[in-house]
């Protein structure tokens, strides 16, 4: 058994997980039929006299899959936990823990942040989880990054198919802001660290195959293409409702008109 837990929540050494397989694409499927339901209840679920208590769930499961990415570097002692790695200085992290909050207190501030960080950055992790190039599907590292990932998207989805939460302009402004604020203090762990550092992925291309080995080394033009891209995904986010926007407004008009 203690060899059995050695391994589970160890690190692997060579290749286990590869991009495109049926690990990568499974949970993502998992988390669409899930969304899908949400959809499909969402008037069943409104109306339920413990509905917070789902969302009380949803947010314990987000909590507890954050906090046990850091107490598995506390108890198993080969992974040497170091700041050069394992700072809580990412999109991903905070926007769990946001999201948490979100579902308790359904706070339209918090939806604000996190619907655009998820749609703008969290979703590459999806494209390519570079960081579990090491640990498959017979690794706790593995399913916790994967319930921590998805969960941030069924929570969210949750918020605005059942209490019909929607981002605004002012939204984008203010997830937009906080961005770079947390953009500045990765930059000044990268500086104050110093090699090996690279929160935020601001310093460097990681060690692993991704999709953000597209930008360049070079730090300030390598800065100028991430707020381009970042811009441009939060501009893809609001999208959707910007159309829906549209047409309720052509659609206002007709009447009118008639």
């Amino acid at each position: 058994m203690k060899e059995f837990f050695h391994y589970f929540f160890g690190k692997g050494e060579t290749v286990e997980f590869r991009d495109f397989s049926l690990a990568h694409f499974a949970p993502i499927l998992l988390m669409v039929a899930i969304i899908v339901l949400i959809w499909y209840y969402r008037e069943t679920l409104r109306g339920l006299k413990h509905e917070k208590t789902i969302r009380f769930v949803l947010a314990f499961a987000m909590i507890i899959s954050e906090m046990s990415y850091f107490w598995r570097l506390v108890g198993v002692p080969e992974l040497n936990p170091n700041p050069v790695d394992h700072l809580p200085i990412t999109v991903c992290g905070w926007a769990i823990i946001f999201c948490s909050y979100l579902v308790v207190t359904k706070s339209q501030s918090l939806f604000d942040i996190v619907y655009f960080w998820l749609f703008s950055g969290t979703i590459f992790a999806l494209i390519t989880p570079t960081v579990i190039t090491y640990t498959g599907p017979t690794r706790f590292r593995y399913y916790q990054f994967w319930v921590e990932h998805t969960l941030g998207y069924i929570s969210i989805f949750y918020m605005i198919f059942v209490h019909k939460m929607r981002p605004t302009v002012r939204s984008a402004i203010k997830s937009y802001s906080l961005l770079a604020v947390l953009a500045v203090v990765a930059y000044a762990a990268n500086r104050i660290i110093g090699p090996g550092a690279n929160y935020l992925f601001m310093a460097r291309p990681e060690d692993t195959p991704s999709i953000l080995d597209i930008l360049p080394p070079n730090f300030i033009v390598r800065l100028i293409v991430m707020a381009a891209v970042v811009t441009l995904m939060f501009f893809l986010a609001y999208l959707p409702w910007l159309i829906k926007d549209k047409k309720a407004k052509k659609a206002t008009v007709q009447q009118v008109e008639n």
